[in-house]
């Protein structure tokens, strides 16, 4: 002889308390990997990088350079091209990683070949972004993120 099972207020209560007990959780777990991986502050005053933006903006665009991104091979490759080509910058620096966290950035040593600029550099797939830094040589100061999909 079995005994029929009935669903009690107990019950009710134990499985709302354990699904909101899940969720409270999955949330705190979540809020955790955002507060634990935030990359930090772009500028320190919002303000006075909001005054210099205009003057900025209007010099490199001045430069008229387009930067594109490579990877293949082990081989990250920049190319800075203008109207008449692959422009020599004064000098070149850059931090590749990933856009969610910085647990994964590096500096490529770049090195300008004639036509890109290149550094020995092994990434896994996924969505990189190069936030890199040139001078031109009129010492006009460049700066562009440059997002890099990687798919081997």
């Amino acid at each position: 002889m079995t005994k029929e099972f009935k669903i009690t207020g107990w019950h009710v209560l134990l499985g709302f308390g354990g699904a909101f007990g899940v969720i409270i959780a999955v949330n705190l777990y979540l809020a955790y990997n955002a507060v634990a991986t935030f990359p930090g502050l772009e500028v320190r005053n919002t303000y006075v990088a909001s005054q210099q933006f205009d003057a900025k903006k209007k010099a490199q665009l001045a430069l008229g350079w387009t930067v594109e991104a490579d990877h293949k091979d082990g081989v990250l490759s920049l190319s800075i091209t203008d109207e008449n080509g692959p422009v020599k910058v004064q000098s070149l620096t850059a931090t590749l990683g990933r856009a969610t966290t910085v647990a994964e950035d590096m500096t490529p040593d770049f090195t300008f070949n004639g036509t890109t600029y290149d550094a020995p550099v092994d990434l896994r797939d996924g969505n990189w972004n190069i936030r890199m830094v040139a001078v031109a040589p009129d010492g006009t100061p460049f700066e562009q993120r440059v997002v890099l999909y990687v798919f081997k």
